[in-house]
């Protein structure tokens, strides 16, 4: 797989019930089927084939089809879909900061296989590539726009911005999840966490978001307006 489906598979996990899926199947040593899975971690086993083959589909896990009860031939049932965890290694960064999701980014961007006038108009690009799949995926999990809406503020949290609602109605989002990059490279860095929540937003089919860049100390320069 090239870098930007390694660095969509990395957050891919940001998602709660994907973490607990994925811990799972890691910890049991062996193929498991989804509805083991289901009922581990205490969801409907179409919502658990759902992130499953979300994970797989992102190479995080591989998956075998098996006949649990070692009957063959006619009568034996239909072979159960089976996921276990993919050989491939990730480097995940659990919130409130995610520097492996910037260095994996900046790397992407600094390979070539981005257009853009220079570095930093790179970066953005593959941010914005990475915030789209995430949209994309809220997407297919919310038909609604209320309900988009919400995910998008859920899937913010889990990256670890801190979303807040303002009386205003804007929402504003506490915590920058490059803190540490940010501190000596504030324009690089404000301008990937933009590109990240437009991409993400867009992603969702949220139009009547504003993703706006205004700087403020002790918190991330992203605001989303419009809501």
């Amino acid at each position: 797989m090239d870098a930007a489906s390694d660095l969509v598979a990395v957050a891919l996990l940001a998602e709660p019930i994907r973490q607990r899926l994925y811990a799972y199947v890691r910890d049991r040593h062996e193929p498991v089927g989804r509805e083991d899975a289901a009922t581990h971690a205490g969801i409907t086993v179409k919502l658990a084939a759902f992130h499953l083959d979300k994970m797989a589909d992102a190479g995080l896990l591989d998956v075998e089809f098996r006949r649990l009860s070692g009957r063959v031939g006619p009568g034996a049932g239909r072979p159960a879909k089976l996921y276990s965890i993919s050989p491939r290694s990730f480097s995940v960064v659990i919130p409130p900061t995610r520097y492996a999701l910037a260095a994996s980014m900046m790397a992407t961007a600094l390979s070539g296989g981005y257009s853009g006038s220079d570095g930093a108009a790179a970066l953005q690009d593959v941010a914005a590539t990475v915030g789209e799949q995430l949209g994309e995926d809220v997407r297919a999990q919310a038909r609604t726009r209320g309900a988009r809406r919400e995910a998008v503020t859920r899937k913010l949290a889990q990256l670890g911005y801190e979303p807040r609602a303002q009386d205003s109605g804007e929402l504003t989002l506490r915590n920058c999840i490059f803190s540490e990059l940010s501190a000596s490279h504030r324009d690089l860095v404000c301008g990937m966490n933009v590109a990240l929540v437009r991409g993400l937003v867009s992603g969702a089919h949220l139009r009547s978001i504003n993703v706006e860049k205004r700087p403020t100390d002790g918190s991330c320069c992203v605001r989303l307006t419009g809501r």
